[in-house]
């Protein structure tokens, strides 16, 4: 890793992002030369360098994907892309459909064509579950998002550019995520709103997140999706562990915080999916994630020697239905070791 991002010029979009803050909090310790951060949220900017004060090598740049002209400025010079920004909410996509094309789409093709004008060296877009099989307006605009990104290995010509994507589910505690809802909710003496009660979700601790992301921006060699391995659970167990954990807090008793069932919305799922039986005909597995090799070049799954550790996988599909869940005192676990209680 050392190698790879030290004294380089790394350009994170979305960059105050949950994971944007994460991802750059960690890449400070491999010594870049600078890393830029973009963002349109003007206040998030400003709190987040109040945060990194004492680094010198960090820059914040106010300017949105939408806007070519800008991102081109973003991205001039830079060695390393991670792609972040993104519209993420189901339903606000659902109501505001083109704004998520904007943003999740059109923004994509921007970046892409920023990256080869400016010889990039490599453009690693995070993207989500909600790719596999949409049924959604997110969804379809970052299942698109991946299709631009795989694409663009195969018209750079002579730029040296590799893009590749990395798809994973949600990372527990992220800003618009469930827990903070929950946790709000638990303060107020209930009660916990869940949509159904067999819902489940694939998640991961925000270190694992980062360090998978930073492990397949060394692993790609251009047009793979890598998809993160990541436990499975339950929604209405993690409202009753954070109900145990948390109403003694707020001086109320478990028994208190009553779960409300108030139905699906707009575009929600029952789970989640990561791979679909179309992707896992070609997938190569390794002991901590899927790798979906391009459709338009499967010589990759001959080479899969040269992905550590790497193998073919039989695996038909990879959803949270039939994933391995977390039990409650699991969750408990994971919830304390993020700091989210």
């Amino acid at each position: 890793m050392m190698k790879l991002f030290k004294n380089k010029k790394i350009l994170v979009t979305g960059g105050i992002g949950y994971i944007g803050k994460g991802l750059i909090k960690k890449l400070l310790e491999y010594k870049p030369d600078v890393i830029r951060v973009f963002d349109i949220n003007e206040t998030g900017l400003f709190e987040f360098q109040q945060e990194l004060k004492d680094y010198k090598n960090v820059r914040f740049l106010i300017g949105d994907v939408r806007d070519n002209e800008r991102l081109k400025r973003a991205v001039d010079g830079v060695d390393i892309v991670f792609h972040l920004a993104a519209l993420k909410h189901v339903i606000s996509s659902e109501y505001n459909p083109f704004e998520a094309v904007k943003t999740n789409v059109l923004g994509i093709q921007n970046l892409v064509e920023a990256a080869l004008e400016k010889n990039v060296e490599r453009v690693i877009l995070t993207s989500s579950d909600k790719a596999v099989n949409p049924s959604n307006t997110m969804g379809a605009t970052k299942l698109l998002g991946e299709r631009l990104i795989t694409a663009a290995n195969f018209y750079r010509g002579k730029s040296r550019t590799k893009f590749a994507s990395i798809r994973f589910g949600n990372v527990i505690g992220s800003s618009g995520s469930i827990v903070p809802l929950f946790k709000k909710q638990i303060m107020e003496g209930g009660p916990v709103t869940i949509t159904n009660t067999d819902m489940t979700r694939f998640v991961m601790p925000l270190k694992g997140a980062v360090e998978l992301i930073l492990q397949c921006a060394k692993m790609a060699k251009g047009g793979e999706i890598f998809i993160l391995k990541m436990p499975v659970i339950k929604i209405i167990d993690l409202a009753g562990a954070m109900a145990e954990l948390l109403a003694p807090k707020y001086g109320y008793k478990k028994e208190d915080i009553k779960i409300k069932i108030i139905g699906m919305k707009p575009g929600e799922t029952l789970y989640e999916e990561l791979l679909n039986e179309h992707e896992a005909e070609s997938v190569i597995e390794t002991e901590k994630m899927y790798i979906i090799p391009s459709s338009i070049e499967k010589y990759l799954i001959e080479k899969k020697d040269s992905y550590k550790k790497a193998r073919l996988c039989s695996k038909e599909s990879y959803d949270s239905k039939n994933g391995n869940l977390l039990s409650k005192e699991e969750i408990k676990g994971l919830l304390a070791k993020e700091g989210l209680l």
